[in-house]
């Protein structure tokens, strides 16, 4: 899970009260949401957002997802999420860091995501082409 990449993409997320469990911590599922919600900022940042590659018929899915804990958030909480990505064959990998207001880290994870196309596996060059840039 460690890429020595700098981030591409970053954002501030706040933790709503319905987000917790039964011990007051963010439930261990709403991290998925949180990583998930940083991709699609960060297409949309690059000027294709997720309605927009539907339009073309593009579909990026989740292949595997490996994630590591490390300390937990609260309520109002506010929590920086960071990523970078890089390609490998038709797979997309993105390196996510979610760190708290002192800096601490809460998560890390590798995101393993791969293109449909009109409902067909794909190489993967629709979906990255708007990132070319960012790809190895």
């Amino acid at each position: 899970m460690t890429d020595n990449k700098p981030f591409i993409f970053e954002c501030e997320i706040e933790v709503r009260d319905y987000e917790l469990d039964a011990e007051g911590i963010v439930n261990n599922a709403n991290y998925l949401h949180y990583l998930e919600h940083t991709r699609h900022l960060f297409c949309k940042s690059e000027g294709f957002s997720f309605a927009d590659m539907r339009k073309q018929g593009i579909d990026p899915v989740l292949a595997k997802v490996t994630i590591s804990y490390h300390t937990p958030l609260v309520s109002g909480d506010v929590m920086t999420s960071r990523l970078n990505m890089r390609r490998v064959g038709p797979r997309f990998i993105f390196n996510q860091w979610i760190i708290n207001s002192k800096g601490q880290s809460v998560v890390k994870a590798e995101v393993t995501v791969v293109a449909l196309v009109n409902g067909k596996l794909s190489r993967g060059d629709e979906l990255a082409a708007p990132f070319t840039k960012y790809l190895d």
